[in-house]
């Protein structure tokens, strides 16, 4: 029975997933799910212009919010920062239930058409996890904490699809190493800044990087971000 609660893209997305395993995000899966909710097919593709695309698209959105809401429900005080940063990347690991729908969506989004929708969403996925945890960079620490963490998740997520340790063991192993060798390049970074040889070979790029920007927190566009001249 449909969940009239639900948006009719909600209600598409959960009749949708019962089909992914078989079909993948395809025509035939977004056809199936019109017909199991019943919908005016009009109704549909005017919520769903990509058909099954825009569900999957949907499906991994959910999961970031679902990221959140038990991020929430946790207390995380005690944690170190890094720690902080894993326990999300797993809060999102664990949102997906549905293994196969994942792995149907990694393959949809390596599709030359769609692997710029997919770079977008786990970029997205980042974003949600610094936001979440408060990150307040407006430099270009901005684009370097995404970039870094949208790589950590991606080589995790990898490694979980193919997982089948005890309560996915292996994949938390693999996430902490991973962590680790980002916090290894904060602390090269850190001791470059300490050295006053170092630091002055690294005036100029330093200098350049500085007038990079965030993209603005208010009104954000689809570029990466803004150039900010150099201030008088």
């Amino acid at each position: 029975m449909t969940n009239t609660s639900q948006t009719p893209k909600e209600q598409l997305l959960d009749a949708a997933l019962i089909h992914v395993a078989f079909d993948g995000w395809s025509e035939a899966t977004f056809k199936a799910a019109v017909r199991d909710t019943g919908m005016d097919p009009t109704v549909a593709r005017a919520v769903c212009p990509r058909g099954a695309v825009d569900l999957a698209v949907a499906y991994h959105k959910r999961g970031d919010q679902q990221m959140i809401d038990r991020m929430k429900s946790e207390d995380m005080s005690q944690m170190k920062f890094s720690a902080k940063v894993a326990a999300m990347v797993r809060f999102r690991l664990e949102a997906a239930t549905d293994k196969e729908a994942v792995r149907r969506g990694t393959t949809l989004f390596a599709l030359p058409q769609y692997a710029p929708e997919g770079a977008k969403l786990v970029w997205g996925t980042a974003d949600a996890i610094w936001n979440a945890l408060g990150d307040t960079s407006e430099d270009v620490n901005w684009y370097t904490k995404r970039a870094t963490l949208s790589a950590v998740y991606s080589a995790t997520v990898l490694f979980w699809l193919g997982d089948t340790s005890e309560g996915h063991a292996e994949t938390w192993a693999f996430l902490d190493r991973r962590i680790e060798n980002v916090m290894q390049i904060e602390k090269v970074k850190a001791q470059v800044n300490s050295s006053p040889t170092l630091s002055m070979l690294m005036a100029g790029p330093n200098w350049l990087l500085s007038h990079v920007k965030a993209p603005s927190r208010t009104a954000r566009s689809d570029l990466p971000g803004s150039w900010g001249g150099p201030r008088s």
